[in-house]
């Protein structure tokens, strides 16, 4: 069963990116032919997916501008937090708009991702997970979420940005979640409170049932002025505008 709703967390600051993202939000920089968001859009059409929920914060009313001027089929609701919540902040905060889902799709915006996110639903559903990730080989696994598999695709050991990482699969920042997942974060999440992340607060606290795999295709994070400069350079071998089409 492929979900029809996805979160697509779009808030950073980007303060990584500047001063590029001094007057653009990290969302909307540039490759190819389109903004980031505009590639994830299509993304999600392509997968099925009705409904989105985009957080916002760094220049949201620029978010809020291409949302209202785009036209497409997957229903884009934007969600602007005065103060930055977490990945899983956000999760927590929002958990009424999946409240009805028996799984939904969890998306960093700020990662490209060419492979085909099917088989991630696929592997959620047949193994009863509470939470999927999908994994990709980093060059840098030292910078991102370390994850250990085994056969059977269970989660054996999750690290955030170990000095000595014990594999070179990291988290490409695409999940498929169950309602289980809300069973460890807080029943109503005060804005106020201490941000929350998904890999510090809530993945490992998810180890007995989660699941993950090798996602089959590129995964490029842009959240730094290297990454970003690489994805632009290589847009053409990552082929995402190929499979998306590039016109308006």
């Amino acid at each position: 069963m492929i979900p029809r709703k996805a979160f697509l967390l779009a808030a950073g600051e980007g303060t990584r990116l500047k001063p590029l993202t001094d007057g653009t939000p990290k969302c909307l920089l540039p490759l190819g032919s389109r903004p980031l968001l505009e590639w994830w859009l299509r993304i999600l059409e392509k997968i099925g997916v009705a409904e989105v929920l985009v957080n916002t914060h760094h220049l949201a009313d620029r978010v809020e501008s291409f949302v209202r001027a785009r036209r497409g089929a997957v229903v884009v609701r934007t969600a602007y937090e005065p103060r930055l919540l977490g990945s899983a902040g956000t999760l927590a905060f929002q958990r009424g708009f999946v409240k009805e889902e028996r799984s939904f799709w969890i998306f960093y915006a700020d990662t490209v991702i060419a492979a085909e996110l099917s088989p991630l639903a696929d592997l959620h559903e047949q193994r009863g997970a509470c939470l999927t990730a999908g994994l990709f080989k980093s060059p840098d696994p030292a910078s991102g979420g370390v994850v250990e598999i085994d056969a059977e695709n269970r989660i054996v050991s999750f690290e955030e940005k170990p000095a000595r990482p014990r594999s070179e699969l990291v988290a490409a920042g695409a999940y498929v979640a169950g309602q289980d997942i809300f069973k460890v974060l807080p029943a109503s999440f005060d804005p106020a409170a201490k941000p929350l992340d998904i890999g510090k607060d809530m993945l490992p606290k998810l180890l007995s049932c989660a699941r993950a795999m090798l996602l089959d295709g590129p995964v490029v994070d842009i959240g730094t002025p290297q990454n970003y400069a690489r994805a632009r350079r290589e847009w053409d071998r990552i082929g995402l505008e190929r499979r998306l089409g590039g016109a308006a």
